[in-house]
């Protein structure tokens, strides 16, 4: 599944949930002017949570042609004549690491599987905090492969 499938079809999941009927304690609450820290407009905790979650993997999706660039660069480098062993093994442990960084998105993407919040409002939360330390680890590893491969060109 390509990755933008994946995103609208994250999104759709929700906007589902998002629609599905409010929790009265919520809106009891709304009413009386105590809203929620991590609450969306109109939508539940959780729904913020997976749209922080979403924000985390949209701002690093970009990259990941950067990392493509940076591997295609990186392969044409190694095969330079007079590049010293250790020039060749750094390039060579960066590569790794870039591909690490990709594969890291991809199990990322094909486990992310946000239910809807009606069916256990505090399994969900748990379940988007929980990813939400993956996405980050994800992005964090993205960031280093690339900082890393762009310091050596």
């Amino acid at each position: 599944m390509n990755t933008t499938l994946k995103t609208a079809l994250f999104v759709s999941a929700l906007l589902v949930g998002a629609c599905g009927p409010k929790n009265q304690e919520h809106n009891h609450d709304h009413e009386h002017g105590h809203d929620h820290e991590h609450t969306a407009a109109d939508g539940s905790p959780n729904q913020a949570l997976g749209e922080e979650v979403m924000k985390v993997h949209d701002e690093v999706m970009p990259r990941m042609n950067d990392i493509y660039k940076l591997k295609e660069g990186l392969k044409k480098k190694l095969t330079e004549t007079g590049l010293a062993d250790d020039k060749k093994k750094e390039i060579e442990q960066t590569i790794h690491q870039l591909d690490s960084a990709h594969n890291g998105m991809m199990v990322w993407m094909r486990s992310f599987n946000p239910q809807p919040d009606s069916l256990d409002e505090e399994k969900t939360r748990k379940y988007l905090e929980s990813e939400m330390e993956k996405v980050t680890k994800v992005k964090e590893d993205i960031n280093q492969a690339i900082a890393k491969a762009e310091a050596i060109h």
